[in-house]
Parts: C-alpha cells; sequence; structure tokens
C-alpha cells in the first residue's frame, strides 16, 4: 500500500508539474474555450478524439495548412485544411536571416514553442533552423506559424484559423505527445507535379523533401526524419 501510495504521489507530481510548466495566457484559454466544444464535435464525427497525436503538413500553393489527427490504429486521418492567410517570399526554402523566406523542410514542435502571448495573437515556433538548415548555413529566427494574417517570414493565418490549430497542439501536448511535427513544402510533390519543375534551382531540393511526403502518403504516419551527409533521411518512427 504504502509503494502504491507513492507512485500515485509521484505521478500527481509529475503531471501538476508539467501543468504548471505549459505555457498558457488568458487569450490563449479564452480562445481554446471558445472553439474546444466544436472541434470536439468535429473530430468526433469523424472517430477521432481532441487530445490525439496531431500532424500538420503546410503547402505554399496552393497556400493551405493541412491538420492530421491520429487514429485508433496509429495511423493519422486527414481533419480539416486551413487556408494560409499570407505567407513571405516564393517557392524555395529559406537561406538567411532577413530574406522575408517561409521556410521549406522538416519541423517539429514541442510545449516551450508555443507562445500563448504572442504579438500576433497565438503562435508557436516551427524551431529553423534544424539540423538540415544548419549543415547548409542557413540563419533565421522566429520562424512561426501565428495568427494576425502578417508575415516577415512566417506562415500567417487568421486569428480565428490559428485558434483552432493552436487548440489542437495545445490538447495534443497536453495529452502527452512530446512534439507534433510540421512539414513544410512548396507544394504537392506529385510526381507529375514536381516534374514541371526539372529547371527550377531547388528541383534536387525538393526531390529530398519528397522522400518524406511520400514516406507519410504510403504509410499514414509520419516518418523520423534525420540528417546524413547534408541531406534529409526517412525511417520508421
Amino acid at each position: 500500500m504504502k509503494k502504491l501510495t507513492t507512485i500515485t504521489f509521484l505521478v500527481f507530481f509529475m503531471f501538476n508539474s508539467f501543468a504548471a510548466e505549459f505555457p498558457t495566457s488568458a487569450r490563449s484559454e479564452k480562445a481554446i474555450s471558445m472553439v474546444e466544444s466544436t472541434l470536439k464535435e468535429q473530430l468526433s464525427n469523424k472517430g477521432l478524439r481532441y487530445g490525439a497525436p496531431i500532424f500538420i503538413r503546410i503547402f505554399k500553393d496552393p497556400g493551405i495548412l493541412e491538420v492530421w489527427v491520429e487514429s485508433g490504429d496509429d495511423t493519422f486521418i486527414h481533419f480539416k485544411n486551413y487556408e494560409v492567410c499570407t505567407f513571405s517570399g516564393d517557392l524555395g526554402p529559406k537561406l538567411k536571416e532577413g530574406d522575408n523566406q517561409s521556410p521549406e523542410g522538416f519541423y517539429y514542435v514541442n510545449a516551450s514553442r508555443l507562445n500563448p502571448w504572442s504579438s500576433y495573437h497565438l503562435s508557436f515556433n516551427l524551431g529553423f533552423p534544424n539540423k538540415y538548415d544548419r549543415a547548409h548555413n542557413r540563419t533565421g529566427s522566429a520562424l512561426m506559424v501565428h495568427g494576425n494574417c502578417v508575415s516577415i517570414g512566417c506562415y500567417a493565418m487568421t486569428d480565428e484559423y490559428i485558434n483552432e490549430i493552436y487548440a489542437l497542439a495545445a490538447a495534443a501536448l497536453k495529452s502527452g505527445q512530446p512534439f507534433f511535427r510540421v512539414h513544410s513544402f512548396p507544394f504537392k510533390l506529385d510526381d507529375e507535379v514536381l516534374s514541371k519543375y526539372r529547371a527550377n534551382q531547388w528541383y534536387s531540393f525538393w526531390l529530398n523533401l519528397k522522400e518524406g511526403y511520400d514516406y507519410f502518403n504510403t504509410h499514414k504516419q509520419p516518418p523520423n526524419v534525420e540528417v546524413s551527409s547534408r541531406k534529409y533521411t526517412f525511417e520508421k518512427k
């Protein structure tokens, strides 16, 4: 009985410590409360659970942010598309601080990268530069997905949309997902589309991105992403 009491206390202590450290604000709590019941109903209608792990894909063209939610069989089901209000620059990766270019690549967001006090309503940091970006000497900082529909290198959403995206992210992280992955692409990297860009300077880079894109489309699970010899590599989680 003493051992059980000790375990119960430790679990209680760990949960409350996490809750105390999870970033929150009156603004984020209000935003979440506004959309939570609707999201729960919409998810339930698709056989999905609010608080389940999420996965995000962003496509510069046609300007769509996709949210996928993990189902009972560990695969991810497409939940919803959100129109990107605006992003910066053109098709292609971010290269350096100040180039006003929104990044392309494979990123992840943990609780410490949420910003419920953002100057742009609500936001989360993509974690640019990642290991691949650093291997290519790419620089930049504070590359976000946020609200307020204004972008200087970020992916900007309307406040209405970021409220839902942020709520889904916060619920997943609070429920135990250690981080969620965000894959950012120039466009859908299907063969027939990518073939039109053979002469583009970023064609080989996009071919590398396509490996991760294809992995998810095949397995409906985002791959574990590593970097080797200055290239992205992909394997089962």
